[in-house]
């Protein structure tokens, strides 16, 4: 009731300046004002005790300047960022767009960020004490055969900050991105940050789980690929998946031809038919995330069922509103 009354005041907004509203209340803790409760649905992943299930995506909270108000909405864990080595303005505005028709969002944000000196501050003046993912991707203008350092000098500076780090790979918005999923620039990039990952575990005496956020719009043959690659490395988890560039189910609509990634309803499908592969893939051998067109509880548990342990949610959110979080808590088997 409380978001049915509010949504109409962020959506009479662009959809950016929605969101920079959001951003503002939240560093003002209204979440606190937010009256549902969100059961105790404790989850033991990747040596990580989550107290329930659902996570909030990366991409809302960049910068981390809103952990301590997105605890108040009772997130079983919290993903901040992207950010990258160097501050960043991110593409031109407009950049992020509704197809209110299909309940979708368009984004071509481009990694806006402070930089991680910035996060890690933020981090650090944050209260919170719950389970934080941290995710990290490569500066626009670092050129892709470079990219393995940008995430490593990413990894040395929030290790001993993240509950878990997050290796994003998967974006649509930063050209050449996309490319490190596959071959020896994916085998390159893992076999530098498992090193490293062991290395700073040693140093931190703190075990920080490395996960790999990838793309939803490969092939079923890049998946299994990518699933024999993940095992090999010893990775422990993976996010399946972001945003698409496929424009299935908003076609014809106001925005659908903006360029960019897309999120919300229309993702549901192309999703979950690739988190049914890399289960299918991974057999069981490291445990999925599951990100992507998650608007009710039944959409969490479909992602159960394919095969995830755990699940983000964000763009659903938008639409539907923070009581979204507890009504996937109380339905989760």
């Amino acid at each position: 009731m409380l978001y049915s009354l509010a949504r109409p005041l962020l959506f009479s907004l662009s959809a950016e300046h929605s969101h920079e509203l959001t951003l503002a209340m939240l560093r003002k803790r209204a979440g606190k004002l937010w009256p549902g409760a969100v059961p105790h649905r404790p989850r033991q992943v990747m040596g990580i005790e989550f107290p329930n299930p659902v996570g909030l995506a990366a991409g809302l909270d960049k910068n981390g300047d809103c952990i301590d108000g997105l605890a108040d909405l009772g997130f079983g864990f919290i993903e901040v960022g992207t950010i990258t080595p160097r501050p960043q303005p991110g593409n031109p505005k407009p950049r992020l767009f509704r197809v209110p028709e299909a309940g979708g969002i368009i984004n071509r944000m481009g990694f806006n960020n402070l930089g991680v000196d910035y996060l890690v501050g933020a981090v650090k003046s944050s209260r919170y004490k719950g389970v934080l993912g941290i995710n990290i991707g490569k500066n626009k203008d670092t050129p892709v055969e470079d990219a393995v350092q940008d995430y490593l000098a990413c990894q040395q500076k929030v290790h001993a900050y993240a509950t878990y780090l997050v290796v994003n790979v998967s974006s649509p918005n930063t050209p050449g991105l996309r490319e490190l999923q596959h071959g020896e620039a994916l085998d390159k990039l893992l076999g530098t940050l498992r090193e490293a990952q062991t290395r700073l575990d040693q140093q931190h005496r703190r075990r920080v789980p490395l996960v790999i956020k990838i793309a939803p719009d490969n092939t079923e043959e890049e998946l299994h690929a990518m699933a024999e690659a993940f095992v090999a490395h010893g990775i422990d988890g993976v996010c399946v998946g972001n945003t698409t560039l496929s424009r299935e189910g908003v076609k014809g609509l106001a925005n659908a031809e903006e360029q960019g990634g897309l999120s919300g309803a229309p993702l549901t499908p192309i999703a979950n038919q690739a988190l049914a592969t890399m289960s299918t893939a991974l057999r069981g051998r490291i445990p999925i995330i599951g990100v992507g067109g998650i608007n009710s509880a039944a959409d969490a548990l479909e992602k159960q069922r394919l095969g995830a342990e755990l699940v983000q949610v964000y763009s659903g959110l938008i639409y539907q509103g923070p009581g979204l979080v507890g009504d996937i808590a109380r339905a989760w088997k």
